[in-house]
């Protein structure tokens, strides 16, 4: 069978792209929406367009037969899936590609490859599934390296050893999440963590990154599942200990989660599973204005109820997503167990909820292993896992469409919230004339939320980059300044560099410079995220 091809230049697959006709009824509702003109759809950029830069360097012919110097390997590893990404992919503008494209086949071969590039100064990006909105995997663009590799673990994917006793797998970190998910179930296990980008992202690059995932309390993040790392370094291997906690010291796994590659590249992980869940209950809430839903988010998170879902959508968000009519905020609830029918856990959500004058819309209760979504909360689910195909439909369209997120404790939420809200607002109205600023919670911790927003207004053909840059850089700039996270779940890259370096206390700077530096002493791997060799 043909295998399916993916966009070089965008999301997903090609045979998944918006057809014609949808492509035509998104351009009418944001026509609409926004009172513009009629809105060209430019074509998507074909491989036979792109001018690209002749390989700087020559594979040795050692390593030739898992090295690729091929134009559409170089195009799909230049950039990430941003919108800066795709913008820039439109224009046609690949200045800056990989030189090589190396799909190492197994450890022994990722060490060669490494000790070529160390040897000969090449930079080295690490690269799982390319999904990377923060220009995490988008080749150094200075002149310092001869050359640039990029190192693709496709083809580290299986699940080596499963340990049922413990719930625990030994993964390799190249394995992208439905193909990890399939070769889990038969063991009646499940990771259960599942980013917007899980169809196209890997364990690797979900450690690496200390993505955020399904959980919206208790696991959100992937650090919660790490047992154990193995990572191939440019000046050896190091293995942690497989255990289920320790307080022997500074955690070594901790060191390598959210390195983002530039320590060292992750091969393997030893990771914490869980029983598939069977028991299922959520519920569809509305409020009457965002506020008092994220008070009630805030008392179901130090309920200790725990939810599997607890998100919040404000009114604007609701209605993109198909879930709202524009008059409420909704809330999405839901609880999960392999254990136990999950009704009091529920109720008691319910009663927390009630006291925020919150109004129950709609109430599930299942017990199979593909639960059915229906209603506010299947129409929220289906948005979700469609909006990175209709963002590139929007970029076709000449919108500016990105979102930024954060976290905040629950003390200076309301503040915080409003300001950003009110900054965003006022750049999109300056820089673009006219947009909409909507608001989602994605995840709640009894001492805080990531509250997660949502840029979408009409650019200039030409200019779309720099408009987006100018109400980044405002909302960033007040982000750092009220006390804010740059980035709760989607890493610091080469976008969120300027702010981390603010947030980051400097003496914790120079300590990751000098890890770096034993690690990675030629300063090859992933120069310029995270820190400057």
């Amino acid at each position: 069978m043909a295998q399916r091809k993916r966009k070089f230049w965008g999301w997903g697959y090609e045979d998944q792209e918006p057809n014609a006709e949808e492509k035509g009824s998104l351009a009418e509702l944001l026509k609409h929406r926004f009172n513009l003109g009629d809105l060209e759809i430019l074509p998507a950029p074909r491989l036979e367009e792109l001018a690209l830069r002749a390989p700087r360097i020559a594979v040795p012919p050692a390593l030739e037969t898992f090295c690729s110097t091929a134009a559409y390997d170089r195009a799909a590893h230049s950039y990430g899936k941003s919108f800066r990404d795709t913008v820039r992919a439109f224009r046609r503008q690949y200045p800056n590609p990989p030189d090589v494209v190396a799909f190492p086949r197994d450890e022994a071969e990722l060490v060669r490859v490494l000790e070529w590039c160390d040897c000969a100064k090449l930079a080295v990006v690490p690269y799982g599934g390319g999904s990377s909105v923060v220009g995490g995997v988008e080749p150094p663009s200075n002149d310092t390296y001869p050359g640039v590799v990029t190192i693709n673990l496709a083809h580290f994917d299986r699940v080596l050893e499963v340990d049922r006793a413990s719930r625990a797998a030994r993964i390799q970190a190249g394995v992208m999440g439905p193909a990890l998910e399939a070769q889990l179930k038969p063991h009646g296990l499940t990771l259960r963590h599942f980013p917007q980008s899980f169809e196209f992202s890997s364990l690797g690059g979900w450690i690496a990154t200390r993505s955020g995932g399904h959980y919206a309390t208790l696991y959100t993040h992937i650090d919660d599942f790490v047992e154990s790392l193995r990572v191939v370094t440019p000046t050896g291997v190091i293995e942690s200990r497989r255990l289920p906690g320790s307080g022997a010291g500074p955690s070594p796994d901790r060191m390598f989660i959210g390195s983002e590659g530039t320590l060292g590249i992750i091969t393997e992980a030893w990771m914490r599973l869980q029983d598939r869940p069977r028991f299922r209950a959520g519920a569809t809430i509305t409020f009457a204005d965002f506020e008092n839903g994220a008070e009630a988010v805030r008392a179901i998170s130090q309920a200790g109820l725990y939810p599997a879902n607890c998100r919040l959508l404000d009114r604007g968000e609701a209605l993109n997503a198909g879930a709202g009519t524009g008059t409420d905020a909704i809330l999405v609830l839901a609880f999960e167990s392999a254990d136990h029918p999950l009704e009091p856990w529920l109720q008691r959500a319910l009663e927390c909820v009630a006291d925020f004058r919150g109004r129950v819309s709609a109430v599930d209760k299942m017990e199979d292993e593909a639960p059915t979504h229906s209603g506010a909360a299947g129409a929220w689910r289906r948005a979700f896992l469609r909006a990175p195909y209709l963002r590139d439909a929007m970029v076709a369209m000449g919108m500016v469409s990105d979102t930024f997120e954060t976290a905040i404790t629950w003390d200076r939420f309301r503040e915080f919230h409003a300001a950003l809200i009110e900054q965003a607002a006022t750049a999109v109205r300056e820089v673009c004339g006219k947009g909409s600023v909507t608001c989602r919670l994605t995840h709640a911790y009894p001492d805080g939320c990531a509250p997660y927003y949502t840029v979408l207004a009409p650019g200039r053909r030409g200019a779309e980059l720099e408009q987006w840059d100018e109400i980044k850089g405002a909302v960033s700039d007040l982000i750092i300044k009220l006390g804010g996270t740059i980035t709760h779940h989607h890493a610091v890259g080469r976008d969120h560099r300027p702010w981390y370096d603010r947030q980051r206390p400097e003496r914790f700077a120079r300590a990751l410079q000098a890890a770096k530096q034993v690690l990675d002493p030629a300063g090859i791997l992933n120069p310029g995220v995270l820190l400057d060799p």
